[in-house]
């Protein structure tokens, strides 16, 4: 039997409060040195020697025996042939979820527009998709087809025209359900690289790789550390920390579902983070209890320990309102109001990727299938960062008119503006266009 967790017990009236609760949260991304120069090396080594690298370092760090990049494309074909792999229960899930996905991200799509000012002058913005986009998925066992999903989806919303995957598989070991996910999600071209040597070649492109303009989707440290290098060369989601859960309860939930709230993002791994707040000490006691007594029962126990240990904590208010504080200093990646009135208290949260509104309301129904992205901001960047959406696979262009009278009438401010800066050139070319009026001035 597992043993008990030791779960930090923190209090907001506490003197020392707000320098705990920073050191709980504190969680760096950086590499070593190390990792850094072996990314950097990989990368220089697919941009150099495009396909031939990509073979050499899957058979090298995934022990698949590929022979050219032939053996490490897979075809539509393939993807349809996975949905007849997969149990019709799991087909149905997927087609659900991606049905819920795609028609909440509908919803997210913008469209270009014009004003026209009284002297014919016409502004406006022109919204485009990407031409194409790269979607990064984790392989073997750690697979995450709702991640598929949650990437492909927006991107297909948005109308982007090529959406190509990779996704390594190692010692040869496919994981039917992302490539049935990929085929719902409508996926276009499937390579089965990874790492940073994915990365690079979807940033940069090979002979039968190509290039993209964004490159998205989760990955390891050696995954997030080419994402930040190939930064400029391509657009990126986002670096991704741990996973993350706040809970806001009033004291009132099962405690029995808070623990296994807490427990659902504990799992993901061992730097995950699941954190409690409560104005009801007896409340805390009792989810302390319930971790105990439920953590037995989990077949990740050892990994949800760990996390709770680390980096968990039950945090004790004074009342809702300073919970609704505490909530914000944090900004967490996923925030359930597990409350009588969650509408009451939305609007004072400012921070946060995601809101679960309400006791029924699970973190995990995000995860899956509720509809909303479940690639959010970590780490505290909800303060100034959204979850992925359509909007991330477009790119707005600002559109400007000018009739003869909007020319002339805005080279006069332009001209004063421009000699400001000393930037002559600037004010001429405005100054051409400076029609004299009928007074002669």
């Amino acid at each position: 039997m597992t043993a008990s967790t030791a779960i930090a017990r923190l209090n907001a009236a506490d003197p020392d409060f707000a320098r705990h609760l920073d050191h709980l949260l504190s969680w760096e991304s950086v590499s070593d040195d190390a990792v850094n120069q072996r990314v950097l090396d990989i990368i220089k080594a697919v941009r150099e020697r495009g396909d031939a690298a990509l073979v050499e370092f899957t058979q090298r760090f995934d022990g698949v025996d590929a022979k050219s990049i032939d053996d490490l494309i897979l075809g539509r074909e393939r993807l349809e042939l996975a949905l007849t792999r997969i149990t019709p229960a799991q087909r149905e899930a997927l087609e659900k979820a991606a049905d819920r996905v795609r028609g909440y991200h509908e919803r997210q799509k913008q469209d270009s527009w014009t004003y026209t000012e009284a002297d014919g002058t016409v502004l406006g913005q022109k919204v485009t998709p990407l031409d194409r986009a790269g979607l990064y998925v984790p392989g073997g066992k750690a697979s995450y087809p709702s991640s598929v999903l949650m990437n492909a989806i927006p991107a297909k919303v948005a109308g982007v025209g090529e959406v190509v995957m990779v996704v390594p598989t190692p010692r040869g070991e496919i994981n039917e359900l992302v490539l049935a996910a990929a085929c719902i999600a409508g996926v276009d071209r499937v390579f089965t690289i990874g790492g940073a040597q994915a990365v690079a070649a979807l940033a940069y492109g090979t002979e039968s790789v190509p290039q993209v303009d964004k490159v998205v989707g989760p990955g390891n440290i050696y995954v997030a550390t080419a994402k930040r290098h190939v930064f400029g060369q391509v657009g990126i989601d986002m670096i991704a920390g741990p996973s993350e859960i706040l809970v806001v309860c009033d004291g009132q939930t099962d405690p029995d579902w808070i623990a296994m709230d807490l427990f659902s993002q504990a799992e993901h791994d061992e730097d995950a983070q699941a954190i409690l707040v409560s104005p009801d000490v007896a409340f805390l006691d009792k989810v302390a209890a319930s971790i105990d007594k439920l953590l037995p029962t989990m077949e990740r126990a050892e990994i949800i320990k760990t996390s709770i240990n680390g980096r968990g904590a039950l945090i004790q208010v004074r009342d809702m309102q300073q919970a609704m504080e505490v909530a914000n200093r944090i900004a967490p990646e996923h925030l359930e109001l597990s409350v009588a009135d969650p509408q009451a208290w939305l609007p004072q949260i400012r921070h946060a990727g995601a809101i679960f509104m309400g006791r029924h309301t699970s973190e995990a129904l995000g995860d899956y299938c509720a509809g909303p992205n479940h690639v959010l901001p970590t780490s505290g960047t909800a303060r100034f960062s959204s979850p992925l959406g359509v909007y991330d696979f477009q790119k707005r262009s600002s559109i400007i008119f000018c009739s003869e009278q909007g020319a002339s009438e805005l080279g006069r401010t332009a001209s004063v503006l421009a000699r400001g800066e000393s930037l002559t050139a600037h004010a001429r070319s405005a100054e051409y266009r400076i029609v004299a009026d009928k007074k002669g001035n």
